[in-house]
């Protein structure tokens, strides 16, 4: 990877000369380069064996975001998505934030949590004791199943134990805590929790039913922080941001919208990279709801002198290894683009590029407002939707932006209008 992913007026040029550009910063080869200009990649009989039923595919556009600076790195992130503006916007946040260094990043190791659910126990607190006190036993039984794992370093390492009341009465509920080094871990941890459950129901006298991965996961955080200068936003808008996140902190249904734009920008990574986007978006809203009252998964501040602080923390159980990541193939080529060479490192870069979308989307409405920057590609949308093709589709989208009537009736009148002029 070589370069600057600062590169002015990208969305300038031909999608030809983005992907050229792309290939030298990340060194792409002929056949990978040639991967991308497909409008699917994916063998039929090879998406045959990832679900079942297969009748075809539903392909969404790749884009790039550019500008983004991380721990003083340079990134170019794929991002695959169908709203407009996303992209466009994610590239101008991280512009803003290179004056200050652009994002800072960290995180929690790569911890993944597996639920043993215990019913039909006498003394549920002297249960909780007693698993505890067999820990290496429930431990080693865990890291049986996957030596390769262990190998690298990861495996289980860790049970803790508690009791929950529900409506059918008390239950214990057994944790493993396992490190899964660069995979998302549901399949190791899944097997693993139902290798233990025998001994969990030996040592309780109770009866296991479900025995599964948590995608709550509160052992695998990533954390990012942006400064933006006052003098890139203007005091205004700093202080219209800063509103804007006060309203969201007070009302779950401006943080519903506030979290979906943080989501934006990290579900667009997980589809390009091949993640679980379900894993991580109940997770992300679980850990929202995390005190009782669904909280924004950022906050901004000003600083002493005046500057935009803005800061997300967020559970980002993702990897590079195993599932669609390792077999997709424009996954893997997403991937290379990106640079990432660990599970850790790409939780971290998806931390930053939602915290860049948020910023994104609340610096539009403290300002011009949010449907400025829809307008464009929206209209262009509707254009083509309309039938245009080639240079008709500008002129339509620029008709319809002028005469302030972003509809799709008047861009069908336009069509046949500029088709009958002959243009």
């Amino acid at each position: 990877m070589v370069g600057s992913s600062e590169l002015p007026s990208f969305y300038k040029l031909t999608v030809r000369e983005r992907l050229e550009a792309v290939r030298k910063f990340a060194n792409l080869t002929d056949e990978e380069e040639a991967l991308l200009q497909q409008s699917c990649a994916l063998p039929l009989d090879q998406a045959d064996r990832m679900i079942e039923n297969v009748v075809g595919f539903m392909p969404l556009p790749l884009g790039v975001a550019v500008n983004f600076l991380i721990n003083n790195r340079n990134y170019l992130i794929p991002m695959v998505i169908e709203e407009t503006s996303v992209v466009a916007a994610a590239s101008h946040a991280a512009k803003l934030a290179r004056t200050r260094g652009g994002f800072i990043t960290s995180s929690t190791g790569p911890y993944m949590i597996g639920q043993i659910q215990v019913v039909g126990v006498a003394d549920p607190y002297g249960a909780r004791m007693a698993i505890l006190s067999e820990k290496k036993e429930i431990l080693d039984k865990a890291n049986e199943q996957d030596p390769v794992l262990v190998s690298l370093g990861g495996g289980a390492k860790d049970v803790e134990v508690k009791v929950i009341e529900t409506h059918v009465g008390l239950m214990v509920i057994a944790e493993l805590t396992v490190d899964c080094k660069d995979a998302m871990g549901a399949n190791a941890v899944n097997t693993m929790a139902e290798a233990v459950a025998p001994i969990i129901e030996r040592i309780t006298g109770g009866k296991v039913y479900l025995r599964i991965i948590s995608n709550l996961a509160t052992k695998r955080i990533a954390r990012a922080r942006v400064v933006v200068a006052k003098e890139e936003l203007g005091r205004e808008v700093v202080d219209g941001i800063v509103n804007a996140y006060a309203f969201a902190a007070a009302d779950p249904y401006r943080c519903a919208t506030h979290n979906k734009g943080v989501m934006n920008g990290v579900i667009a990574v997980a589809l390009a990279t091949g993640n679980d986007t379900r894993a991580l978006e109940a997770g992300a809203h679980a850990y929202a709801a995390r005190s009782g009252f669904y909280s924004p998964l950022t906050v901004w501040e000003k600083n002493s002198d005046g500057d935009l602080v803005g800061t997300i923390e967020l559970p980002m159980a993702v990897g590079l290894v195993g599932g669609v990541t390792a077999i997709h193939p424009v996954a893997k080529v997403a991937v290379k683009i990106l640079g990432v060479k660990t599970a850790t490192e790409l939780g971290e870069v998806m931390a930053a590029v939602g915290l860049a979308q948020n910023l994104a989307a609340l610096r539009a409405l403290a300002s011009e407002g949010i449907q400025k920057g829809h307008m464009g590609l929206h209209a262009r949308n509707l254009a083509v939707m309309a039938g245009a093709k080639g240079n008709m589709i500008d002129v339509v989208a620029e008709r319809m932006i002028r005469e302030k009537a972003l509809k799709f009736h008047r861009a069908k009148e336009l069509v046949e209008e500029l088709t009958k002029r002959g243009k």
